[in-house]
């Protein structure tokens, strides 16, 4: 029997959704972007299709584009925007369905709720979403903690120096509760 608070499903809401899977040492992709580490992960059943419903564009960066170039986020069953940031727009090169964008992290998001028409926007990018959480500018962080430690990667949040960012959880209990979770080394 699972007694694991779980949140309620997904709504479109048309929020601002920083979305990851993360290692359990608080990663979202090994050291250039690898996602190998994902493999033979499961999921919560029904969770990527409640995201499929719900997501109606998606903001990425360029150096996650860029090692995953021409995939979508979930598969091809998902056909909302993709909008991605980068600096240098000129040498990405065109794909159907993908906006690149040189403006700001605001503006950017102004642009993807705009496409996204009611639903929500995730943010697939650490950095990006660091900005937006610095400006006040998410609404949710949806994370799927995986049962895995990677030791070195690209950080979800990653902030040396700055100050904590206090959160409230959306889901069972007390909103400053702290999350518990157990797992044991695979043998």
């Amino acid at each position: 029997m699972n007694t694991t608070p779980l949140p309620e499903p997904q709504t479109a809401v048309g929020k601002v959704l920083w979305h990851f899977t993360m290692s359990l040492d608080g990663f979202v992709a090994g050291p250039n972007h690898e996602m190998d580490w994902m493999s033979g992960i499961s999921g919560r059943p029904g969770l990527e299709e409640e995201y499929i419903a719900t997501t109606g564009a998606v903001l990425g960066g360029r150096a996650g584009w860029d090692a995953f170039s021409g995939s979508r986020p979930y598969s091809d069953a998902w056909q909302g925007s993709i909008f991605v940031l980068t600096h240098h727009p000129e040498d990405a090169t065109p794909t159907a369905g993908v906006t690149f964008l040189t403006c700001d992290v605001a503006e950017a998001v102004r642009i993807a709720l705009e496409a996204a028409d009611g639903k929500n926007v995730e943010v697939l990018s650490a950095s990006i979403g660091a900005q937006l959480i610095e400006r006040g500018l998410i609404d949710e962080i949806d994370l799927h903690i995986a049962p895995v430690l990677l030791g070195d990667g690209i950080r979800l949040f990653d902030n040396p120096g700055g100050a904590p960012v206090r959160l409230d959880r959306v889901h069972d209990g007390a909103p400053n509760a702290e999350l518990d979770v157990r797992f044991r080394p695979a043998r």
